[in-house]
C-alpha cells in the first residue's frame, strides 16, 4: 500500500472536473450540487468555483462556511476501483473581479454569458483542512497542517 502524497492529491483533483459541493443551511440541513473546478485546483489546500449571488449555495457559504467536496475519478487500471477523494474545508466568498479573471477558464462561458464582467458572480475559494481518499486497495488521510496551508 503506498501513501499518497498532497501533491500526488491535487494533480488527481485536477483531472476530475465536476465534484459535489455540500454546505449547511441555515435551517440545518446539508445541502449539496454539482460543481467544476474547470481543473483549478492550487493545493496547497485551495480549490475553486464560481457562482451567482443568488444561488443558495452563497447564502449557506455565509451562513456556515464550512463545507464539504466529494470527487470520484474514472476507474483505475484493468478497470479497478476508481479514486474518490473527500475534502472538509472552510468556504471563502470572494467578489473582486482581478480575483477572477486570475481564476478564469474559457470553459466557464458556458454558464456565464459575460466572462468575469456577468453580473452577480462570486468566486468560492474552498481552503482544505482535512483530505480523505480510497482507490479500492488503499486509502488514507492527508495531513494539512494550518502551518503547511499559510
Amino acid at each position: 500500500m503506498s501513501q499518497m502524497t498532497l501533491s500526488d492529491l491535487s494533480q488527481a483533483m485536477r483531472g476530475i472536473d465536476f465534484c459535489m459541493l455540500s454546505s449547511k443551511s441555515a435551517g440545518g440541513d446539508i445541502a449539496a450540487r454539482p460543481m467544476s473546478n474547470n481543473g483549478d485546483v492550487d493545493f496547497d489546500g485551495d480549490s475553486f468555483f464560481f457562482a451567482y449571488e443568488e444561488a443558495r449555495t452563497i447564502s449557506d457559504i455565509e451562513h456556515d462556511p464550512k463545507v464539504g467536496l466529494g470527487f470520484q475519478g474514472k476507474a483505475g487500471l484493468l478497470g479497478g476501483p476508481p479514486l474518490f477523494i473527500a475534502i472538509e474545508g472552510t468556504a471563502e466568498l470572494i467578489r473582486d473581479k482581478s480575483a477572477f479573471e486570475a481564476h478564469w477558464t474559457p470553459e466557464l462561458n458556458y454558464w456565464f454569458k459575460n466572462g468575469v464582467d456577468t453580473p452577480n458572480i462570486v468566486l468560492i475559494k474552498v481552503r482544505a483542512t482535512r483530505a480523505h481518499y480510497w482507490n479500492g486497495e488503499d486509502e488514507g488521510e492527508i495531513a494539512l497542517d494550518s502551518a503547511a496551508l499559510a
